[in-house]
Parts: C-alpha cells; structure tokens; sequence
C-alpha cells in the first residue's frame, strides 16, 4: 500500500532535565530517554492523524534504538525505512529549560546522522502522496545533504507533493550557506512551511511581503504558511493572505511544536480540505504538542485534536 507521508532525517532520543534553570554542565537529575528527533516526531504525528507516514533514518542496535523502533511500531508507521547499525550508538539529545523559554542542548548525534543512498528503498516512493523534509537534516553533513537530494528526485519522479520546513538551524548551517544547500527544496515544494525569521534569512527579501511575493511568482499553486507561535500562523496563497489564530494552553514541553504543526498541515491538505482549515488543525497540533512532557507525547490523534478544537471555538 503506497504512504500517505515519507520523511527522512535525524533519529534520536532525547534525555531532559527534570526543572528549569538546571544546566548542562553541571550535575543534575535527567529523565527519559524520550523517542524523539524532528522527522520522527513529525511522521508519529501524521500516524496519529491516519495518515499512512514512514521515515527513512539510523539507529544504534542498543536499547535507546530500541526505544524509539518501540515508539514507531506502536503507532504503526512503516518502519522500512528505519535500519539499525550494529557498530554505532543512538543518536540522543540532552536538553535542559530555561526560565525565559530558552533551550540549551548537546548532541551526540551517532547513528542519528547516518544517511545513504541504498536507504532510498524504491517501494518506498512508490505511488507516494507527500514528501516532507527538513532544514535540520540537511544541514547535518554532506552526505545527508546528497542523500536528500536523491531522495527530492525520486519523490517528484513519483508525483508527490513536496514539503519543506527551512527548520534553520544555525549552529550547524549559517544561513547564508543554508540558502545555497536549501535552494533546490525551496524550489521543489509546493508547501513551504518557515518561520518569519527563516522566510527573511533564506530570501534575503527585505519584507514578509516581498519574500512572499517572490516565491509565488516563481511557483503561483504554491501555499506558503509562515508559523508564528503562539500568535498561530498566516497562509499565503496567489490569491490572497489569510491570518489563522493559535489556541491556548499552558506550555510544558515545547519540543516538536513545529513537527507537530507540519504534520497537522500536510494531513489535512491531504484529506482534501481548505488551507485554512488545514491552518487550524496544524495550529491545534502545535499548541496540543507543548502540553506534554516528551518530543511526541503531546501529540494527539484526529479525535483528540478535534475534541480540544470544538473546546476554544
């Protein structure tokens, strides 16, 4: 049966600390090992969403690698694309919060960064739906960023709908060498999914409108949704912009808003409904994504998502 949803990228767990303001360089407590890493997170949400998702990505044979492939069996995702490499370790995330909403992390990305082009499995891509992929994958090597790029060729080859989230990460990639590795992805997707931040950086456009105009006309059936937190997000579409509200809640765990958003996006253009409508789900998933302790814990299936829309209406 061909996916609804494919992605590829970084597998990881991740270990947090248990308070605010504990740092990493210190001694403290931790909990976890959480599953996480942005393409998993993403893919688990559009399962949730009965989306059909898989994602391409490494893994150690260790129990951190285990604790995801769990994670990812349990929600039904295909896992084909998932291979586990005996002579590397799982790739984990240690995060610690602070009080002003900031993060600070370390990286051991290991089996996380593992990319190659026989992962690309043909019956993956086979009558595919939506390709989705993000900035923070491409931006962990070379080689990642080769590997994507086939996968981009095989995806259009076989008609998908091509997603892009700049998820800029500029510890790993400054934007002006992002703008350059991101191009043939912005160039490809038909949904572009940035942040106003990311939209100025990647276009060097001096306004919103200005970056935003520029896209469409290269592309005018393209949709351009630039997220904006807690004020929700604003689609952008050749005829006209539309401002989509977010709804409340009180944050927890932030980790995977962004993946959960995508994900509530894609599923819903993909189920045939409006962008707006698909604004609203996405924003739902979002704000539903910060309430949980754990990247994908807060992210909730079609009934719940739907259940907690109909409260703030």
């Amino acid at each position: 049966m061909p996916l609804d949803i494919l992605t590829i990228g970084e597998a990881l767990v991740e270990v947090m600390r248990t308070d605010i303001d504990q740092p990493l360089d210190q001694p403290g407590p931790f909990t976890g090992p959480y599953p996480s890493g942005a393409p998993f997170i993403f893919a688990v949400q559009a399962a949730r969403l009965g989306m059909r998702s898989a994602a391409i990505g490494s893994v150690g044979a260790d129990a951190f690698g285990q604790c995801l492939l769990n994670q990812l069996n349990m929600d039904g995702l295909v896992t084909d694309g998932l291979r586990q490499l005996p002579d590397q370790t799982t790739g984990v995330a240690f995060v610690s919060y602070q009080a002003d909403g900031s993060r600070d992390f370390v990286f051991s990305l290991g089996a996380g960064g593992n990319l190659s082009s026989d992962m690309l499995l043909p019956a993956l891509f086979d009558g595919l739906r939506c390709f989705h992929v993000m900035g923070s994958t491409l931006s962990m090597s070379t080689e990642a960023l080769n590997v994507c790029r086939e996968a981009l060729r095989l995806a259009v080859n076989a008609g998908a709908l091509i997603s892009f989230d700049p998820n800029l990460r500029p510890e790993l990639l400054p934007p002006e060498e992002a703008r350059f590795a991101f191009a043939e992805f912005m160039s490809a997707a038909t949904v572009l999914l940035p942040t106003a931040a990311e939209l100025l950086q990647l276009t060097t456009a001096d306004s919103i409108k200005q970056a935003v105009d520029n896209l469409l006309a290269e592309r005018p059936d393209r949709t351009i949704v630039v997220t904006r937190g807690t004020e929700g997000c604003t689609v952008y579409k050749a005829n006209g912009a539309i401002d989509v509200p977010s709804y409340a809640v009180d944050e927890v765990d932030p980790t995977g808003a962004g993946d959960c958003f995508d994900a509530g996006f894609l599923s819903a253009i993909l189920a045939g409904t409006s962008t707006v409508e698909a604004a609203q789900l996405a924003n739902a998933c979002g704000a539903l994504a910060v309430t949980a302790k754990g990247p994908m814990a807060g992210a909730k299936a079609r009934a719940e998502v739907e259940r907690f829309m109909a409260s703030q209406r």
